[in-house]
This record gives C-alpha cells, structure tokens and sequence, in this order.
C-alpha cells in the first residue's frame, strides 16, 4: 500500500487536505522547502512513500487557469548556464513521472511583474517558490514525488492579491488530494 506525504509551503494552502493525510508545512522559499522536506524524510523508508507537493502557482501565458501536475520543474534563479561553463551539471531541470505537460519554474523571487513574468514565459508554464526545492530533495532521498499546482494568478501584479485568493486554491487542492488519493 503506498502512503503519501503533503508537502505545503504554508498552513493557508494546506487548509482543506482531507484529515488522515500527514501533512508538513515547509514555509516559503527553495531553502525552507528543501529543508523541511529532507528533514520529514531523513529515516523512512522511500520503498512505499511517494511525496505529493501542493501548492499555488503563477501562470506564466495568457488563458493557463485550473489545476495542474507539471512534469517538469526548473530553477529559474540559478545561472545554469555559467555554472556549467564551470564544469558542474547544476541539475537545473527535473523531469517528473507522470506529470502533464507543463513546465514549473521554481525560484526564490515572488513574481509579481510583468516582466519578469515575460521572460520566465520563455522557459516554463507556471512560476512558484518551492516546488523545484521539493522535487530535488524527493530525487536525492529516492522518493517519488508529485507536484499538483493551482493557478492563483497571473504573475504580475495580481500575485499581491494572493492572502485574498489562497483559499479557493486551497480548496481545490484539498479536493484533489480527496479524489485522488482518497483522503
């Protein structure tokens, strides 16, 4: 029997997962995020744990709204490119098992301009702050993970309006986890 971990960077996008699931809260960022997790994982078995990461997302393009479990996730704020220059593989994308195909950015800025915004577009579907984090620490321990990311906003300025729209993503999220993983 397969048992899962929820993994939520804050308590607010955690609220409605179905009572039985274990659930830990990370806190915000790639740090917190892959502390936490490495910390929730260090000493169990990974043979029938798979770790389930939820959580809101940016939309990156125009008319990207709902729910969606990337299968991939890149660290948008690392210099991949001069790091390999360097000689080092900086592992920058992960491909996820069974994800769609949506592309996840994952960086430590909160993205709330256009802009930016723009140029993440160039390279990713969906912007967030710790799923990268999640799946990196999943694959260095030997444990599956999935990423399931609801659309909060559009990038941009709108993003400063998520205290305000958190909870819708929290409810769908939480009915996800009902429907899927039967919580």
């Amino acid at each position: 029997m397969t048992r899962h971990l929820v993994v939520s960077a804050t308590a607010a996008e955690a609220r409605y997962v179905p009572a039985g699931l274990p659930v830990i809260v990370t806190g915000i960022g790639k740090t917190a995020a892959a502390t936490a997790t490495t910390q929730a994982l260090a000493g169990r078995a990974p043979d029938d744990l798979v770790v389930v990461n939820i959580g809101t997302a940016g939309a990156l393009r125009p008319g990207l709204t709902g729910l969606f479990t990337p299968g991939r996730v890149l660290n948008h704020d690392l210099d991949a490119a001069l790091i390999r220059a360097l000689g080092f593989d900086p592992e920058e994308l992960i491909e996820l098992p069974g994800g769609d195909d949506v592309t996840l950015a994952t960086g430590d800025r909160f993205v709330a301009d256009a802009d930016l915004r723009d140029a993440l577009a160039l390279r990713a579907d969906l912007v967030d702050m710790e799923g990268y984090a999640v799946a990196y620490a999943c694959r260095r321990l030997g444990v599956p993970v999935r990423l399931v990311k609801h659309v909060s906003d559009a990038a941009d300025e709108s993003a400063l309006d998520w205290p305000s729209v958190v909870d819708a993503s929290a409810r769908v999220l939480g009915a996800w986890l009902a429907a899927e993983l039967g919580g």
